[in-house]
């Protein structure tokens, strides 16, 4: 069995991560689409050097009317969107893989873009076609840590996770993506109530093993909706941040300002950003991790907690949000049919199916540790 993948934004951060994995998978064939002819010309020409099979390239827009032509004269069967960032972006990717017939993924962790998609199911039904969005960390690897172990607890009142980077920066549309909520509201659950938090504020510290001490702070995720209907959960908290402690403080400060409006561009400032952040990249430890602490009642109506980390090292943190897609073109491979309709990518992904996509046990430790109170 083979399956034609077209990766959106190939020889962008994620996108060339996702690409490096499927070049070598067998029965896989590759075509990489973008819209800067150099670069998608020297991204062919690594992946075919790097894996000794030949993939072909695709120069054009995925947003622009022609994306659906081409997806039926390639014979693509399975498209992976990496071209963010996704907040503010429209369908208009997933509604043409719709009208082609063809199975649809993005990497897309922002909460409206990936929430939303719900928009096309009648659709998607309609044409025999799956559209999964949020292939990534969030919510596909966090819903599948949770799914795992779910069978322990009778009921879940408290889920908070995040992700902490390690120092070294990631492409500028990713850096684009994350600001675009700084200093704005964030809706989260806490003792079953909707309440607000600012984005990017409310600076925390976090011990984290192997890791040492991290500051977080309050981040949009698509899980923020989600697993209050999936768990049940009546608080829910997410947070992230970068590995340099500076580097959040410049972000919590750069959040104040457009709170504030004393600035009102994020997209200036994110270019200032990782300019600055890759300046100081090699100062860090190359360390990074997603966290998951759940709290409610064991199946013997006691309490019982669980915490989880997946620890990345020697900066292979990126390998994580990229491989949710990898894994989900590898099960497909395998005969793998993801139902028809749009949804946010949960429970499609096991723990073990995204551990075996990236495949790197020397840089990847995950512990789980169950705690029968709430301490």
């Amino acid at each position: 069995m083979t399956l034609k993948v077209l990766v959106i934004g190939g020889y962008g951060n994620f996108g060339s991560i996702v690409c490096r994995h499927l070049a070598v998978m067998p029965g896989i064939d590759l075509v990489i689409s973008g819209r800067d002819p150099r670069k998608l010309s020297a991204k062919v020409d690594a992946l075919q050097a790097q894996s000794g099979k030949s993939c072909e390239g695709w120069c054009g827009d995925a947003m622009g009317a022609g994306f659906k032509s081409a997806l039926v004269s390639l014979g693509i069967q399975l498209v992976i969107h990496t071209g963010g960032p996704f907040q503010g972006q429209s369908y208009a990717v997933a509604e043409a893989c719709i009208d082609a017939g063809v199975n649809y993924c993005d990497l897309s962790d922002c909460r409206t873009f990936v929430n939303a998609i719900g928009v096309l199911d009648a659709r998607a039904k309609s044409a025999g076609v799956a559209v999964l969005s949020g292939c990534s960390s969030v919510p596909t690897l966090s819903s599948a840590i949770i799914d795992q172990h779910r069978s322990r607890f009778k009921r879940i009142d408290l889920i908070e996770h995040g992700i902490s980077s390690s120092a070294k920066m990631p492409g500028l549309s990713t850096i684009t993506g994350v600001l675009a909520y700084a200093g704005k509201p964030i809706k989260q659950l806490k003792n079953g109530q909707v309440h607000e938090v600012f984005g990017w504020q409310d600076l925390t510290l976090r011990k984290m093993p192997q890791m040492g001490t991290r500051v977080l702070a309050n981040v949009d995720v698509p899980d923020m909706d989600i697993f209050a209907s999936r768990y049940g959960a009546q608080t829910l908290r997410f947070k992230a941040g970068a590995g340099l402690k500076l580097g959040n403080v410049a972000t919590f400060l750069l959040a104040q300002a457009l709170r504030t409006g004393l600035v009102r561009d994020h997209e200036r400032w994110a270019a200032r950003l990782h300019r600055w952040g890759c300046g100081f990249e090699r100062f860090g430890d190359g360390k990074s991790a997603m966290y998951i602490d759940v709290v409610g009642l064991g199946m013997d109506d006691k309490p019982l907690s669980l915490t989880v980390q997946l620890t990345a090292f020697n900066d292979k943190g990126p390998e994580i949000p990229s491989c949710a897609a990898v894994a989900l073109a590898a099960k497909m491979l395998q005969g793998y049919v993801p139902a028809p309709g749009a949804r946010p990518c949960v429970g499609e992904i096991s723990v073990d199916e995204y551990m075996a996509a990236i495949n790197d046990p020397d840089n990847l430790h995950m512990s789980v540790v169950f705690s029968d109170g709430q301490g």
